[in-house]
């Protein structure tokens, strides 16, 4: 499996961005796909995650309302719309995928097998 992170870039406060996370290598609809960031110095945090074959999602509190993750099976990727960015959204964004991730384990990074490079946001204040 491949992935590919991409549509990162720099974002004035209140602005807006998509990510997208293209698979490759396998069957995509068979894959959970998530997205975590993290900043120099922290841990990776969960962001979103949508499962495979139900397509349910699920969202860390902090971007809850602002952020939406969908996945297009016809073109196998996973998008990121992030709306109303504000500076605490800065960081590196990487998406991840697993086949085989039980739903207690989706906001957990070390559920998933396979993950992306990074692609980078900043939210200007």
């Amino acid at each position: 499996v491949q992935l590919q992170a991409s549509g990162g870039g720099l974002v004035q406060a209140g602005g807006s961005l998509r990510l997208s996370c293209a698979f490759s290598g396998r069957t995509f609809r068979d894959y959970s796909v998530a997205w975590f960031r993290q900043t120099l110095g922290k841990e990776r945090e969960f962001v979103a995650a949508i499962r495979r074959s139900v397509s349910n999602t699920y969202y860390a509190d902090s971007v809850k309302g602002r952020f939406t993750i969908s996945r297009d099976n016809t073109k196998n990727t996973v998008y990121l719309q992030m709306n109303s960015l504000n500076p605490d959204d800065t960081a590196v964004y990487s998406c991840a995928a697993s086949s085989r991730i039980i739903l207690s384990n989706l906001r957990v990074s070390s559920g998933y097998e396979f993950w992306g490079q990074g692609t980078e946001v900043t939210v200007s204040s």
